[in-house]
């Protein structure tokens, strides 16, 4: 009994180090992709958010450098020009730019539309092939004998069908 329960205990133990190296080497076959710190200062154009945690662009050219150096003095000896580009080295839209309104909205309802006409389609599909025919008491020729039969018999003739029914005149009250 002992010699059964070791002898299972010893191939447990082999198929467990059996996996254990072959998902080590695993592993190794393929990337990791880089994950992103949140804890640290992000960037993103929001209107309700004036001011980002960070600039736009972190790593600066030496041409950036020199202009940004310039605006250390006066603004007043700045071009339009310059100041453009230290405002699109510190936010990446302007405000009109984040505003302004994109087409989404057209793929949108272009995709909605798709759907209800493939449902369409499938409802359709499904009349002509998975339901039965219509029933003949739905027809309106089957009604209006149901309804003469009913007056003829004379059904609840207190206060139901055909008290409502002149028999004399063959009309409605």
């Amino acid at each position: 009994m002992f010699l059964l329960t070791a002898g299972r205990v010893g191939s447990l133990l082999s198929r467990r180090a059996l996996t254990l190296n072959t998902t080590r080497t695993a592993s190794h076959e393929h990337e990791v992709s880089e994950q992103t710190d949140m804890s640290l200062p992000m960037y993103w154009d929001r209107l309700d958010t004036p001011l980002p945690d960070k600039p736009y662009r972190d790593v600066l050219s030496p041409a950036d450098k020199t202009l940004k150096q310039k605006e250390q003095g006066s603004w007043k000896q700045l071009s339009n020009q310059e100041k453009i580009a230290l405002y699109r080295l510190m936010f990446n839209q302007t405000y009109p730019e984040m505003k302004q309104p994109t087409g989404e909205w057209k793929s949108v309802l272009g995709g909605m539309f798709i759907f209800l006409g493939l449902t369409g389609l499938v409802v359709l599909w499904q009349r002509y092939y998975v339901y039965p025919p219509r029933p003949v008491s739905l027809e309106e020729e089957w009604q209006q004998k149901q309804l003469q039969r009913m007056l003829d018999m004379r059904i609840n003739p207190v206060e139901g069908f055909s008290a409502k029914w002149d028999y004399e005149k063959g009309q409605w009250k």
